[in-house]
């Protein structure tokens, strides 16, 4: 790809231009001090700051998602606290075009891990094929940005970050031709479970249309607080230290045990409820069912979310050399599924057409004899299609990638149909392996 610059109302901007699209990098949306709000910028001050490498919020390196996802070299990112970057990637003759759909990008990652601008999840494809606009957006995790409520700490600060990034997007799309009137989030895992509470939380009005909820872990979402305050008070000992890697380092040590809290302990950091801009937790339910007139909602999950961890973990594979045990293993991954995932994203949708919202409800499977099934992150190769992104990932092997290429570009014309539209197309082929259910 090549640089050129674009004239704009904010003075030149630098884009990179090839393989039919423009991809504007690394734009400061807002700027925050440690443990206070964001505040948002204008697209002048932004471009100012506009970055060569992606900034990442410091976060621990785990070898297990390394292994199954290929987790980008370190070096080729800048560890950065306050972490309001977002990047624009355009169709390459954006400017003769008027009004392009918009889709924000949330990424995912326990709200511990992960930035919006990986090699695995590269729009450029989705881009270029679709004639979208999509804004990548990064914001604080871990203790910057999802722990707080105590020592002056604020909760919620990473979502406060989003809501900027979406501020930004509304007020200054027309910069790229893009249609600030037609904006659809899209969050997978942790960025789902985000978006989701973006629908009931204190926000501007029209800020976003439509919501595409992947993988949202809304099993985990209740009954949090005695956890966060456990791990709030381990950790206030050095919420002062100057350099956040170590934070982060030291942060490994007291996180919850799952002896203690069980499956909420997966996901230690999160949304506190009670605290700006979110309800009370025993209010949310009635707030989604009253606000599900204002969105289109596309809420879903892949089959065997669980197998990600349970089917690839070797002190599990110690105990599954039998066909017995392995029946038990998938009985494990059936249940767990469920119980955080697929339940929870029925019951959602239900309560959003209780209140005579537009939703709908899907699920994707893997109709291959091999690999670890639809595990959690299966949609992501599908959705970005991004070969080189992908080609080492565990998540993915023995899967042939002629298998994702020709469903990825499916859901890709699925997912934009939603978007333009609301709907879905009633007489196109769906993809192999996924199903959809209107309710």
């Amino acid at each position: 790809m090549k640089d050129k610059i674009f004239p704009t109302i904010f003075g030149p901007v630098k884009g990179r231009c090839g393989d039919g699209v423009v991809r504007f990098q690394n734009i400061r949306y807002a700027v925050s001090k440690r443990y206070q709000r964001p505040e948002l910028l204008s697209p002048k001050e932004g471009f100012l700051h506009q970055s060569e490498r992606p900034h990442v919020c410091p976060q621990h390196l785990s070898p297990f998602l390394d292994r199954m996802i290929e987790q980008p070299d370190a070096e080729n990112f800048i560890a950065d606290e306050a972490t309001q970057f977002l990047s624009v990637t355009t169709p390459e003759d954006f400017k003769n075009k008027e009004k392009i759909p918009i889709l924000v990008w949330i990424h995912g990652g326990s709200y511990e891990i992960g930035c919006g601008d990986l090699p695995t999840s590269d729009p450029s494809k989705w881009v270029r094929e679709q004639d979208i606009i999509v804004v990548s957006v990064s914001y604080r995790l871990g203790l910057f940005g999802f722990l707080g409520g105590v020592g002056g700490r604020p909760a919620n600060l990473g979502l406060l970050d989003v809501v900027e990034a979406l501020k930004w997007i509304r007020n200054y799309s027309s910069v790229f031709h893009g249609d600030s009137e037609n904006i659809t989030l899209l969050g997978q895992s942790s960025g789902g479970d985000l978006i989701a509470h973006l629908m009931i939380a204190d926000l501007p009005a029209n800020l976003f249309r439509r919501l595409i909820i992947q993988s949202a872990p809304l099993g985990l979402r209740k009954g949090r607080q005695k956890m966060y305050r456990e791990l709030s008070e381990k950790t206030f000992s050095f919420i002062h230290e100057e350099d956040p890697l170590k934070m982060v380092e030291w942060q490994q040590k007291a996180l919850p045990k799952f002896s203690r809290f069980g499956m909420k302990s997966l996901m230690p950091f999160g949304l506190q409820y009670g605290a700006y801009p979110l309800p009370d937790e025993k209010e949310t339910m009635a707030m989604w069912r009253r606000n599900a007139k204002k969105y289109e909602v596309l809420i879903g999950l892949n089959h065997d979310e669980t197998s990600f961890y349970l089917a690839t973990s070797e002190q599990v594979k110690k105990y599954t050399g039998n066909s017995f045990s392995k029946k038990i293993l998938q009985k494990a991954i059936r249940f767990s599924t469920e119980k955080i995932y697929g339940k929870p994203a029925r019951q959602f949708a239900e309560n959003l057409r209780k209140g005579g919202g537009n939703v709908t409800l899907f699920r994707i499977h893997s109709v291959l004899q091999r690999g670890i099934g639809a595990a959690h992150c299966f949609d992501l190769p599908l959705l970005f299609g991004d070969e080189s992104g992908w080609k080492k990932a565990g998540l993915l092997k023995d899967v042939p990638w002629r298998y994702i290429e020709e469903n990825g570009k499916k859901l890709r014309f699925f997912w934009t149909e939603f978007m333009r539209n609301g709907a879905l197309p009633v007489n196109e082929k769906l993809p192999e392996g996924l199903h959809f259910e209107v309710l």
